[in-house]
């Protein structure tokens, strides 16, 4: 072993340049590999751990008591299908009618439950303790982060109602209730529901979840269940902008894993083409067929290994900030999505070699074969030529004579060649993939900014009572900025409302006026424009099996307002909704708006127009807002990076070919040298050999490239893309990305090409 490991070291000492890529192509694929492992795992593994540990409920159902008693509700937790519940819980909807804590007005769920344990939806108590007496709440902590201390002993009054206090912050995977009081308390709340929380044998799937809670509650009066929502919608919510990375880095890894694949077996097909007389040698001194195999094993292996290490270090490193944005606004409650998890470390670590060792193993396969006195002699001895039809008629064209022998070379060694243009194909792919997707990001980012001045966010101050209450009015406040400089103002009135029919309550967004032009966040329909009409995006349709032109019903406090959907926004999140002003009215009249988004005039400054309305009214707290977002950031950021790697490899996988050819054809360029050729054109011949290669490599690697992009951008959940942002290719760009392939692999013979030039006659006739 102790020779084929010398052996090994030497060939890799020798092959600087072929070491040197292997290692970067795994580093580049095992990052990737790893993050997209680690996407796909955060997305479903800890919700399910913090799901199992909470004994969260698989489903949570709402009944009228004014139609059912709780005796008859305590029966359902008996019948078939049915493998633990809790409840009946009295549900009262308290409508709060101001900001609290950081909840904005709107309907607020409390439960009454006597301690936060029990068979089904085991609630943590993450701060403070459980509610025990009257008078007190433990509200759900809905917020990334931990709670804050200093919001123990907040008080909720709401007319009509006795005065809470908060002793608590806690959370349910379950989301079962946005608070919990003493059941004595809940009583006196009025409640007129009741919750139960059900667990059940069959509940992989919707279907199986309906049909159980359909046995479970046969014998209940037919329209006594108010709503119903099972753990399948909470997943998919808390998973949805993981989900949306997924189809990116999966692309992204796959291309990273055909390129290590096709480069390595291209190195070693190389390698054991052209050290025929090594491999002679070697089973010459008593090496045997399997040892010489191991020889060109342990040579790829040992970058191979090198890279998987610092390719495993780079996505841990980058999984943090990564998986931070990918469950950023996601309530993850007791779910940790932090870091990757050991185990697919040590997948990645195992794998990557592993990979690199089975596409080595075929062409290393040929060496076993090969006799020591074949070897020795194919070494040195001229090799046959083929593809001769093709090179004898390229010799009969017109074209330059450096040209046509450049053209000829490809068919010489056409399983090189293919292997070659294979590697060009996915660096263009990658290229026109990043170019696709960061045209369509920066359209994202800026869609709805249209032209002019700049946008300044500016906060009223009513967020949690943190900060003091505006001293102007609505109109004053808007009539302020107007004459601060002010071409355009939006207000924002937000509220929660409860969607009739459905569990969770919605945070509203209510909009008076527009930053032109308006239209340009909708995938389908138009913006709200009028009362009763409302926008959200995919993943609040989707969860909630709505499309535009439903109608559902609005309640707050008690008020109603029947509702159509008129637009989809390209993206929002699973629990919002837009609408207009002249709605808000109709549900909580007198509202104030909670911030106002400016667009300044051309020219003028932003950041003194913000100080400007700062210093206006303490209670505004305005901002110019900023010109991209972290998912577009990230997105182009990493597609360009490892863009930049994968062409970078690309081109080195050139060098490799065109290095190997131009070693095997010493003797040839010998003899062209002797009989007048320049070093130019050996230069032009040897790029011209390539060159076709590149051509065709780009030619096929658009439309793989476009394909890729489409794949992304159509399978994205929480983005719906319209079209004008998915058809990002022109003329112009279509031609770079032509021009790319040959730039390849034009970059990758330069150098190998320069070093043939230069090589004298004397030392390429030399016998070997």
């Amino acid at each position: 072993m102790s020779a084929v490991w010398r052996a090994a070291r030497a060939a890799v000492g020798r092959r600087k340049v072929q070491t040197f890529v292997i290692a970067l192509v795994v580093l580049c694929s095992t990052a990737t590999v790893l993050l997209a492992l680690g996407l796909l795992a955060a997305a479903s593994g800890p919700f399910e751990k913090a799901y199992a540990a909470q004994r969260g409920a698989h489903t949570v159902a709402t009944y009228d008591t004014a139609k059912v008693s709780d005796a008859q509700l305590a029966r359902t937790a008996h019948r078939p299908g049915v493998a633990a519940a809790a409840g009946p819980f009295g549900q009262a909807v308290v409508d709060v009618p101001g900001d609290w804590l950081w909840m904005p007005p709107g309907p607020l769920t409390v439960v009454g439950r006597a301690d936060p344990a029990g068979p089904v939806d085991r609630v943590e108590v993450l701060l403070g303790r459980w509610a025990e007496a009257p008078g007190e709440i433990v509200v759900n902590w809905g917020i990334d982060g931990t709670p804050y201390e200093d919001l123990l002993g907040t008080g909720l009054e709401v007319p009509g109602y006795p005065k809470l206090t908060v002793v608590g912050f806690a959370t349910s995977m379950s989301k079962s209730a946005s608070a919990w009081v003493t059941p004595d308390q809940v009583t006196a709340l009025h409640p007129a529901s009741a919750q139960m929380l059900y667990r059940f044998t069959d509940s992989a799937t919707g279907a199986q979840l309906r049909d159980s809670l359909a046995t479970a509650t046969a014998e209940l009066p037919p329209d006594s269940r108010v709503a119903a929502q099972n753990y399948l919608t909470l997943k998919k919510a808390f998973s949805s902008r993981a989900d949306a990375y997924l189809p990116f880095m999966s692309i992204f890894g796959v291309l990273g894993l055909l390129v290590s694949a096709l480069i390595v077996g291209n190195v070693v097909s190389g390698a054991v083409v052209s050290g025929g007389r090594h491999i002679g040698v070697l089973k010459a001194i008593g090496f045997t067929p399997n040892q010489v195999v191991a020889v060109y094993l342990t040579m790829v292996s040992v970058p191979a290994v090198v890279g998987c290490l610092l390719g495993t270090l780079l996505g841990n490193a980058l999984a943090g900030p990564i998986l931070k944005i990918a469950f950023s606004g996601v309530e993850t409650g007791l779910a940790g999505v932090g870091s990757v998890s050991p185990w697919l470390s040590v997948a990645c670590l195992a794998g990557m070699p592993a990979l690199v060792l089975l596409t080595a193993l075929v062409p290393a396969l040929r060496a076993h074969r090969l006799p020591a006195a074949q070897a020795i002699s194919t070494g040195g001895a001229p090799r046959t030529g083929r593809g001769l039809r093709v090179q004898r008629a390229l010799a009969s064209s017109r074209l330059p004579r450096p040209v046509s022998l450049g053209l000829g070379h490809p068919f010489a060694r056409p399983g090189r060649a293919l292997m070659t243009m294979a590697a060009i194909v996915l660096g263009v792919a990658t290229a026109t993939l990043a170019t696709g997707l960061t045209s369509t990001m920066v359209a994202y980012a800026g869609a709805g900014q249209g032209a002019g001045g700049r946008v300044v966010n500016i906060q009223t101050g009513t967020s949690g009572n943190r900060h003091p209450q505006p001293l102007l009015s609505d109109s004053q406040i808007e009539e302020r900025l107007r004459s601060l400089g002010a071409r355009e103002v939006r207000a924002r009135g937000l509220t929660q409302v409860r969607l009739v029919g459905y569990t969770q309550p919605a945070f509203a967004s209510f909009y008076r006026g527009s930053l032109s032009p308006a239209e340009a966040p909708f995938v389908e329909g138009r913006p709200p424009r009028g009362p009763g009409e409302i926008a959200a995006g995919p993943a609040f349709l989707t969860e909630r099996g709505l499309a535009v032109g439903d109608e559902v019903t609005l309640e707050v406090g008690g008020r109603r307002a029947a509702a159509t959907i008129v637009g989809e926004l390209i993206d929002s999140d699973a629990r919002s909704l837009e609408s207009t002003w002249e709605t808000l009215e109709q549900l909580a009249p007198g509202t104030r708006a909670v911030d106002y988004s400016v667009r300044v005039a051309p020219g003028t400054d932003a950041g003194a127009y913000a100080d400007a309305v700062n210093a206006a009214d303490p209670g505004l707290r305005a901002e110019a807002a900023g010109s991209v977002n972290a998912a577009t950031t990230t997105v182009v950021g990493f597609s360009s990076v490892f863009t930049v790697l994968l062409t970078l490899v690309s081109s080195l996988g050139v060098f490799n070919t065109v290095l190997l050819n131009t070693r095997e054809r010493r003797r040839d360029l010998g003899m062209l040298k002797s009989i007048g050729m320049t070093p130019r054109q050996v230069v032009a011949m040897t790029v011209t050999s390539v060159t076709g290669l590149g051509l065709v490599g780009g030619l096929l690697g658009i439309p793989v490239g476009m394909l890729a992009h489409r794949l992304v951008v159509d399978n994205v959940g929480i983005v719906a893309f319209p079209e004008s942002m998915k058809d990002v290719w022109h003329a112009p760009q279509l031609a770079a990305m032509l021009c790319a392939g040959m730039a390849i692999a034009v970059l990758g013979a330069l150098v190998p090409a320069r070093s043939a030039a230069r090589m004298t006659i004397a030392s390429a006739l030399h016998t070997e």
